[in-house]
């Protein structure tokens, strides 16, 4: 028996839909990195994109637990001296309070040219409106997936 490889036209992209209100950023952003990598799949192959596109609403109402509000994110300009740094809580409360969960299933992903593609397929929207209403996204529950002993 030969071990199973995907090619392109093996392929099936789906559509998802993940409400993010209420639910806890770092489990969240697990189960979105396994679902655009393909992980969920039974044709699972490591070198292609099998990922579904991940639509995320509410971004802007997930949670942080324990004292992660206050964790401070820090980048540099490039100039001397341009140590910048920001509050997880003032992202969220700032203009694009999105990019903390992009950024949390970035660095859940590996970090190559793969990777960067799937990151192609996550929309993240702060409010509850999206306009991918026309690719008809199936739910995905996450607030049950994320009860105990619940699996989905």
């Amino acid at each position: 028996m030969k071990t199973f490889s995907a090619t392109p036209a093996d392929i099936d992209k789906k559509w998802i839909l993940i409400d993010a209100e209420g639910v806890v950023l770092g489990r969240l952003a697990s189960i979105i990195a396994a679902r655009l990598r393909g992980k969920h799949k039974v044709t699972f192959t490591p070198h292609m994109d099998m990922g579904d596109n991940v639509i995320v609403i509410n971004a802007e109402k997930v949670q942080l637990t324990g004292n992660k509000r206050n964790k401070e994110n820090y980048w540099h300009t490039g100039y001397p001296g341009g140590i910048k740094s920001r509050t997880t809580g003032t992202i969220l409360e700032g203009k694009y309070p999105e990019r903390v969960l992009t950024q949390a299933v970035k660095r859940m992903l590996p970090g190559n040219r793969l990777s960067r593609q799937v990151m192609t397929n996550l929309r993240v929207y702060a409010g509850a409106e999206h306009p991918h209403v026309a690719q008809d996204p199936t739910v995905l529950d996450v607030k049950v997936m994320n009860k105990k002993n619940t699996r989905v």
